[in-house]
């Protein structure tokens, strides 16, 4: 009799390994350990052969006869199906026929590949060779060449502890999420069956990281944060610090504390002196974008008292209080999940990995050395390039809170500039 799911599920380990037959050569392994294997006894030109399918749960019973059958017809059409999955997985087709019969061999290699294909459309250059450049150095290179139904999380686990042995934890994680969005783009899309990047959660193998001093979304979540920050209906002042708090890098009481006396509009630039800097020690230039110039204006309208503050409090001639964008987002479900001073760090990762100069990025957070003859050479170097950096990230962001408004069934509104 072939084999019921129930029947699968339920066998148990035993003294010794042992099989359950579903017909034609195909069998449930059952290892003492109680891991279970599909196993496909047949032979080819006198030769007793045995080929893999994968591990239970993680392929299926329905989807190991899917394999089964297909390499049934690959050994019906006088070819070798182990020889002619070895020869794919290295890109070899020794002949049409080959190519025609061996519909079973299915390396991850080309999932991925198309997958990065359907991706890679609409998305930022630099945020395009990134994911290739992880791709091609740590996910292709270990899984590339395995059939899409063999795979299994101990493999896919096995991939992301190797990223995190060289010392990149984060990049571990970021490869982990993309293994898991090319299998689901191929459940979606019928050429996979399960999800082994699901099986587990970073943190279940992952060593911890110190822990950062402010909790922040990753760049995949700021569409829904930005759609949330669009649909904000609080205080007007206060939506408009969210929006310009995540295209100028500030932190929270440099920017809260801004007077309009700073912004050079002809130059399109905010010099902030060094006494509202970090440590003082040294004035800091922030290029604006059109984006932030845009919420600026906005900002222009609402000045209270003197005119003074571009962030006025609820008590006059007062800026606004350290904690309203913290409460404004926990207000909006963000409560330890995302602070003000997030945004930094979430723009910093995408930067970063996107192939910006570190000596730009790391300018325009304001970090920067302590000898105070660099610090007033730095004040303005690289000026035109965090420019360009900081127009490109605006950008990203308006493109991202694109795809926000898009996901929405609220109506569109007034279109946001962040």
């Amino acid at each position: 009799m072939k084999l019921t799911d129930t029947k699968v599920r339920n066998a148990k380990a035993q003294e010794r390994e042992y099989k359950l037959t579903d017909g034609h050569g195909l069998h449930l392994l059952v290892k003492p350990s109680g891991t279970k294997l599909w196993r496909w006894r047949y032979e080819f030109m006198g030769k007793e052969k045995q080929m893999s399918f994968g591990a239970y749960p993680e392929t299926t019973l329905t989807a190991a006869r899917g394999a089964h059958e297909d390499a049934r017809k690959v050994l019906a059409g006088g070819f070798d199906p182990m020889a002619v999955k070895k020869d794919l997985a290295r890109g070899v087709v020794r002949t049409e026929a080959a190519k025609v019969q061996a519909i079973t061999l299915h390396p991850f290699r080309d999932l991925a590949l198309d997958w990065f294909a359907w991706w890679k459309v609409g998305k930022n250059a630099r945020y395009i060779v990134s994911m290739e450049n992880r791709m091609a150095a740590d996910i292709l290179p270990a899984i590339g060449d395995c059939e899409i139904a063999d795979i299994t999380p101990a493999q896919v686990a096995t991939l992301v502890l190797a990223v995190e042995a060289r010392g990149a934890s984060d990049v571990a994680r970021r490869a982990l999420q993309a293994t898991d969005q090319i299998f689901r783009w191929g459940i979606t899309r019928g050429r996979a069956i399960h999800n082994p990047a699901r099986a587990f959660r970073p943190r279940d193998i992952l060593k911890s990281v110190e822990q950062q001093n402010f909790a922040r979304v990753d760049v995949r979540d700021l569409p829904a944060l930005l759609k949330a920050i669009h649909y904000y209906d609080g205080s007007p002042v206060t939506k408009l610090a969210m929006q310009l708090m995540a295209l100028v890098f500030l932190r929270t009481s440099e920017m809260i504390e801004g007077e309009w006396s700073e912004v050079n509009w002809k130059e399109a630039r905010w010099d902030l002196p060094k006494g509202k800097m970090k440590g003082g020690r040294r004035p800091h230039i922030v290029p604006l974008s059109r984006q932030a110039i845009a919420v600026l204006h906005d900002l222009w309208n609402y000045r209270q008292g003197d005119g003074k503050w571009m962030f006025p409090g609820e008590r006059a001639n007062k800026f606004m209080s350290n904690n309203t964008i913290l409460k404004a987002l926990e207000r909006m479900g963000y409560k330890g999940k995302m602070t003000g001073h997030g945004f930094r760090g979430v723009a910093s990762t995408f930067l970063h990995e996107n192939g910006y100069e570190s000596d730009y990025i790391e300018l325009q957070l304001a970090h920067g050395p302590e000898d105070s003859v660099k610090s007033a050479y730095n004040h303005a170097k690289y000026l035109e390039p965090r420019r360009k950096l900081m127009q490109d990230w605006a950008d990203e962001l308006e493109k991202l809170m694109a795809e926000g408004l898009a996901a929405s069934k609220q109506p569109a509104g007034e279109t946001s500039v962040a």
